[in-house]
């Protein structure tokens, strides 16, 4: 018996976010109806779900911008329910959020956007702040030149980039992506693709993201939830959810593009 509990306890320990009957409602409109999904440590995880299924809600849940109803999430070990302030801002440096839309500052370069949390959470000096700038901007593909433009000058990969190198900026544990590919053409969402694979290999990160990108989700994720209904419908790697035949899920296989993914995947060797 005690093993069991013991092999239990240790498997909630590799839990990066535990969230257990979660209730989320807007007015009489019902988002997440006692969900729940856990993210291990050091997997590439995605959240995918059809227009509505409170996939960005989740998300923002689980980055303390919104309190769901009911249930409880816990991230990195800590329960966000009751937080107090200084306790909530400590567990957000152990995590980075690489928004959709870049959420860059436009008056500063993007060495300056980069090196923002750093002069915000710590005490470098800037000349240091500067180097680790410049570091994390070469860690995402950037040449050193592009930390002296502004966003408004950056392509879209260009900004998903250096929205992601601000996101590591305080070298985080866990990662947030919200649809990292969305909008680039294809050779800048492949580079993505890579990045991502490679900035979990190097630092052992836990990565969540929400995408519709069907190549990222078939190439980088470990894990795919699909929300639906106010729940999580499935949940596994790709290959295993293309093997369901439930109506919420069955979009995401089905289409030229689902079933070419489905057929190329399935016809790598093992």
């Amino acid at each position: 018996m005690s093993h069991d509990i013991n092999s239990a306890a240790a498997r909630e320990g590799d839990f990066v976010i535990d969230m257990r009957q979660v209730v989320t409602r807007f007015g009489s409109h019902v988002v997440h109806q006692n969900l729940n999904l856990q993210v291990r440590r050091a997997e590439v995880f995605a959240i995918i779900g059809g227009s509505g299924s409170g996939k960005s809600t989740l998300l923002r849940e689980m980055i303390l911008l919104r309190r769901p109803d009911a249930g409880s999430i816990k991230v990195l070990g800590v329960d966000l329910q009751d937080l107090s302030r200084e306790a909530a801002l400590e567990l957000r440096l152990r995590w980075g959020v690489m928004f959709q839309h870049g959420g860059l500052f436009g008056s500063l370069t993007v060495l300056e956007n980069i090196g923002l949390p750093l002069r915000e959470h710590t005490r470098l000096g800037d000349k240091l702040i500067d180097e680790i700038a410049a570091w994390k901007l070469d860690m995402t593909g950037l040449k050193p030149e592009v930390g002296a433009q502004y966003p408004a000058q950056l392509s879209g990969g260009m900004m998903k980039r250096a929205s992601l190198a601000r996101a590591l900026a305080l070298d985080p544990e866990l990662l947030f992506l919200d649809e990292p590919t969305a909008g680039l053409d294809p050779e800048s969402a492949g580079g993505v693709d890579e990045l991502v694979l490679h900035l979990r290999d190097l630092f052992g990160l836990t990565i969540v993201m929400i995408s519709h990108d069907l190549d990222l989700l078939w190439q980088v994720t470990d894990r795919v939830a699909v929300l639906g209904e106010g729940t999580v419908q499935g949940l596994g790697s790709m290959a295993e959810l293309a093997q369901l035949d439930q109506p919420t899920v069955r979009p995401f296989f089905e289409g030229a593009r689902g079933r070419a993914q489905t057929k190329e995947s399935s016809s790598k060797p093992k």
